[in-house]
């Protein structure tokens, strides 16, 4: 009886317009994605080829007639660095920008600055998997002796937060993430939204993850949205744009939807969950 339920509100929603539209994506690869390191609160710059998917993406989003009216980043360089290209390449540079804290990329605590493969050779490709993708499970603390705990918590950014220094992660779960970005969804972003605004926002693969986790939780019961166990399933590429078509009341009127070449994303997706296992020389050789 339930399936039958689903399938008939699946059906209808099919037919519904949209209310509203939300258009999030992963920034493009970051200059520590390409070394395979974790990267987290440790402000980086775009790589060159992030420059690129970045500026692809935003010639996608113009050849598909997006006009954005408002466009929300972390306080990291690349989240923000990604949306300015973006921008850029759809001739609307002048597009206000909103940048917070709680759109940060998860904060990995010990773990930042760790090769993921290097990590899955001594820990096993299953723990890092844990570490990168579960739900509530997070990862050893930073301590002050972390070589790039200094570089985080002197960061003049994060004095200018809406928290005190002291009280700032360090260390995530993903549940962590998504309880300091759901203050910030709920009391700047849903009002832009139910203004009728179409908005960018520009985020992180764990910040994008956590938020589309809450959104797709929001379809009626009859539908399961992306469960805790699920979520350790949902990888996201850098660079391409993800489609959120909502109803009057914010609730999705079917899963996301990757906007591009569908098998170059599946591609990117492969990339992204290869990062945390060993590469096959080191299985056949430690040493390597």
């Amino acid at each position: 009886m339930q399936e039958l339920c689903v399938g008939i509100f699946l059906g209808e929603a099919a037919t519904k317009m949209a209310k509203y539209r939300l258009v999030l994506l992963r920034h493009g690869e970051g200059a520590w994605t390409k070394e395979n390191r974790f990267c987290s609160w440790v402000d980086q710059k775009l790589s060159s080829d992030g420059i690129k998917e970045a500026q692809n993406c935003g010639k996608h989003l113009k050849a598909l007639g997006f006009e954005f009216d408002l466009v929300f980043t972390s306080v990291l360089s690349r989240s923000i660095q990604t949306a300015w290209l973006i921008l850029e390449e759809m001739g609307q540079e002048w597009v206000p920008i909103q940048s917070s804290w709680r759109l940060n990329e998860r904060h990995y605590g010990a773990l930042i600055g760790l090769n993921r493969a290097e990590m899955a050779l001594n820990h096993g490709e299953e723990q890092v998997k844990i570490w990168r993708r579960s739900y509530d499970v997070t990862p050893p603390p930073i301590s002050e002796s972390h070589p790039y705990y200094a570089e985080i918590y002197n960061d003049r950014r994060y004095k200018c937060s809406d928290v005190p220094q002291e009280n700032l992660p360090k260390a995530e779960s993903l549940k962590d993430v998504l309880d300091r970005l759901l203050p910030y969804w709920n009391e700047k972003i849903v009002p832009e939204l139910k203004s009728g605004k179409m908005i960018l926002i520009s985020a992180h693969g764990n910040s994008s993850r956590a938020l589309l986790k809450h959104v797709e939780g929001l379809i009626l019961w009859l539908t399961p949205g992306i469960s805790d166990e699920d979520i350790i399933n949902v990888t996201l590429p850098t660079g391409v744009p993800i489609l959120l078509e909502l109803d009057e009341n914010l609730h999705p009127l079917g899963p996301h939807q990757f906007l591009g070449d569908q098998e170059a994303i599946q591609a990117a997706i492969k990339r992204v969950e290869d990062q945390g296992k060993v590469k096959s020389a080191e299985k056949l050789n430690p040493s390597v």
